[in-house]
Protein backbone atom coordinates (compact mmCIF):
# COMPACT_ATOMS: atom_id res chain seq x y z
CA UNK A 1 0.00 0.00 0.00
CA UNK A 2 1.37 3.37 -0.99
CA UNK A 3 1.88 5.95 1.73
CA UNK A 4 -0.51 8.89 1.47
CA UNK A 5 1.08 12.32 1.32
CA UNK A 6 -0.36 15.17 3.33
CA UNK A 7 -2.33 17.60 1.22
CA UNK A 8 -1.18 21.18 1.69
CA UNK A 9 -3.47 24.13 1.30
CA UNK A 10 -3.55 25.12 -2.40
CA UNK A 11 -3.06 28.74 -1.34
CA UNK A 12 0.33 27.93 0.23
CA UNK A 13 3.31 29.32 -1.67
CA UNK A 14 6.20 28.20 0.56
CA UNK A 15 6.60 26.41 3.90
CA UNK A 16 9.41 26.73 6.41
CA UNK A 17 9.50 23.24 7.95
CA UNK A 18 12.88 23.97 9.48
CA UNK A 19 11.36 26.64 11.72
CA UNK A 20 9.17 24.13 13.58
CA UNK A 21 12.14 21.77 13.89
CA UNK A 22 14.55 24.38 15.26
CA UNK A 23 12.16 26.46 17.40
CA UNK A 24 9.24 26.21 19.79
CA UNK A 25 6.54 28.36 18.15
CA UNK A 26 4.69 30.16 20.93
CA UNK A 27 2.48 32.56 18.98
CA UNK A 28 1.69 33.26 15.34
CA UNK A 29 0.91 36.47 13.46
CA UNK A 30 -0.18 37.17 9.90
CA UNK A 31 1.44 39.99 7.95
CA UNK A 32 1.21 41.29 4.41
CA UNK A 33 4.25 41.74 2.19
CA UNK A 34 5.19 44.76 0.08
CA UNK A 35 6.37 43.22 -3.19
CA UNK A 36 7.36 44.32 -6.67
CA UNK A 37 5.66 43.00 -9.81
CA UNK A 38 8.40 40.58 -10.81
CA UNK A 39 8.35 39.09 -7.29
CA UNK A 40 4.62 38.33 -7.50
CA UNK A 41 5.15 36.60 -10.85
CA UNK A 42 7.97 34.52 -9.38
CA UNK A 43 5.82 33.60 -6.37
CA UNK A 44 3.10 32.36 -8.72
CA UNK A 45 5.72 30.04 -10.25
CA UNK A 46 6.86 28.90 -6.77
CA UNK A 47 10.41 30.27 -7.05
CA UNK A 48 10.84 31.22 -3.38
CA UNK A 49 12.86 29.93 -0.43
CA UNK A 50 12.22 31.08 3.17
CA UNK A 51 14.22 28.42 5.07
CA UNK A 52 17.04 30.74 6.12
CA UNK A 53 14.95 33.88 6.57
CA UNK A 54 13.94 35.78 9.68
CA UNK A 55 12.23 39.03 10.67
CA UNK A 56 14.10 42.22 11.56
CA UNK A 57 12.40 44.88 13.69
CA UNK A 58 14.04 48.28 13.34
CA UNK A 59 12.77 51.87 13.33
CA UNK A 60 9.29 50.63 14.30
CA UNK A 61 9.04 48.65 11.06
CA UNK A 62 9.19 44.93 10.34
CA UNK A 63 11.34 43.58 7.50
CA UNK A 64 11.66 40.08 6.01
CA UNK A 65 15.37 39.32 5.74
CA UNK A 66 16.98 36.41 3.89
CA UNK A 67 13.99 35.28 1.81
CA UNK A 68 15.10 34.38 -1.70
CA UNK A 69 12.71 35.09 -4.56
CA UNK A 70 14.38 34.03 -7.79
CA UNK A 71 13.54 36.25 -10.78
CA UNK A 72 12.03 34.56 -13.82
CA UNK A 73 14.10 34.26 -16.98
CA UNK A 74 11.48 36.30 -18.82
CA UNK A 75 11.73 39.19 -16.31
CA UNK A 76 12.51 42.65 -17.61
CA UNK A 77 16.19 43.23 -18.30
CA UNK A 78 16.17 47.02 -17.92
CA UNK A 79 15.63 46.95 -14.15
CA UNK A 80 17.76 45.36 -11.43
CA UNK A 81 16.21 42.34 -9.68
CA UNK A 82 17.73 41.59 -6.27
CA UNK A 83 16.54 38.16 -5.07
CA UNK A 84 17.67 38.81 -1.46
CA UNK A 85 16.39 42.33 -0.92
CA UNK A 86 14.69 43.39 2.32
CA UNK A 87 10.91 43.14 2.00
CA UNK A 88 8.68 45.22 4.22
CA UNK A 89 6.11 43.38 6.34
CA UNK A 90 2.79 45.14 6.69
CA UNK A 91 1.63 45.06 10.32
CA UNK A 92 -0.41 47.39 12.52
CA UNK A 93 1.51 49.71 14.85
CA UNK A 94 0.15 47.90 17.94
CA UNK A 95 1.32 44.56 16.58
CA UNK A 96 4.81 45.89 15.90
CA UNK A 97 5.03 47.44 19.38
CA UNK A 98 3.90 44.15 20.94
CA UNK A 99 6.42 42.17 18.88
CA UNK A 100 9.21 44.55 19.88
CA UNK A 101 8.36 43.95 23.54
CA UNK A 102 8.16 40.17 23.15
CA UNK A 103 11.30 39.93 21.02
CA UNK A 104 13.38 41.76 23.63
CA UNK A 105 12.83 38.87 26.03
CA UNK A 106 15.73 36.43 26.19
CA UNK A 107 15.85 33.80 23.48
CA UNK A 108 12.90 34.95 21.36
CA UNK A 109 13.03 35.57 17.63
CA UNK A 110 10.56 36.04 14.79
CA UNK A 111 10.64 33.54 11.93
CA UNK A 112 8.40 33.22 8.88
CA UNK A 113 6.44 29.96 8.96
CA UNK A 114 4.89 30.15 5.50
CA UNK A 115 3.87 32.36 2.61
CA UNK A 116 0.34 32.05 1.25
CA UNK A 117 -2.28 33.76 -0.90
CA UNK A 118 -5.18 35.48 0.83
CA UNK A 119 -7.75 37.24 -1.38
CA UNK A 120 -5.15 37.80 -4.10
CA UNK A 121 -2.55 39.21 -1.68
CA UNK A 122 0.62 37.55 -0.43
CA UNK A 123 0.61 37.02 3.33
CA UNK A 124 3.24 35.63 5.67
CA UNK A 125 2.58 33.71 8.85
CA UNK A 126 5.19 34.76 11.42
CA UNK A 127 6.00 32.79 14.52
CA UNK A 128 7.28 34.12 17.81
CA UNK A 129 9.84 31.42 18.48
CA UNK A 130 12.19 30.27 21.21
CA UNK A 131 15.20 28.20 20.16
CA UNK A 132 15.30 24.47 20.84
CA UNK A 133 18.32 22.78 22.35
CA UNK A 134 19.65 19.52 20.89
CA UNK A 135 18.07 17.42 23.66
CA UNK A 136 14.68 19.06 22.96
CA UNK A 137 14.90 18.03 19.31
CA UNK A 138 15.73 14.45 20.34
CA UNK A 139 12.78 14.34 22.72
CA UNK A 140 10.38 15.54 20.03
CA UNK A 141 11.72 12.96 17.58
CA UNK A 142 11.43 10.19 20.18
CA UNK A 143 7.83 11.17 20.96
CA UNK A 144 6.95 11.24 17.25
CA UNK A 145 8.44 7.75 16.77
CA UNK A 146 6.52 6.43 19.79
CA UNK A 147 3.24 7.88 18.49
CA UNK A 148 3.85 6.27 15.10
CA UNK A 149 4.57 2.88 16.71
CA UNK A 150 1.52 3.25 18.95
CA UNK A 151 -0.69 3.85 15.90
CA UNK A 152 0.74 0.75 14.20
CA UNK A 153 0.07 -1.38 17.27
CA UNK A 154 -3.49 -0.11 17.58
CA UNK A 155 -4.11 -0.64 13.86
CA UNK A 156 -3.03 -4.29 13.88
CA UNK A 157 -4.65 -5.24 17.21
CA UNK A 158 -7.98 -3.54 16.74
Amino acid sequence: MAKKKKQHNPNTIALNKKARFDYFIEETFEAGLALEGWEVKSLRQGKVNIKESYVLLKDNEAWLFGATITPLISASSHSHHDPLRLRKLLLHRRQIDRLLGLKDQKGYTLVPLDLHWSHGMVKANLGLAKGKKQHDKRAVEKERDWNRDKQRILKYHA
